[in-house]
């Protein structure tokens, strides 16, 4: 958590990565599911800032997978 209670998230796939914002607010609704999902559906805005693309989450949801998830050390 940093400036002023808002989290960062940077979520990753073959296309690359995206930036997800999450209001204080939001990460206090959602922390759970957003630390112990092994993938996520985010919903928010999107917003484009000198060229920097981000997400400003809304809702965050757990994506069931099949795949069972080995490890979560973040070390």
């Amino acid at each position: 958590m940093t400036a002023q209670g808002v989290t960062f998230i940077n979520l990753e796939d073959e296309t690359g990565l995206i930036n997800v914002v999450c209001s204080q607010g939001c990460w206090v609704r959602y922390r759970k599911v957003a630390r112990g999902s092994a993938a996520l559906v985010v919903r928010g805005r999107l917003e484009v800032a000198e060229g920097v693309v981000n997400v400003v989450a809304e809702h965050l949801a757990a994506l069931p997978m099949r795949a069972a998830v080995v490890a979560r050390n973040f070390r």
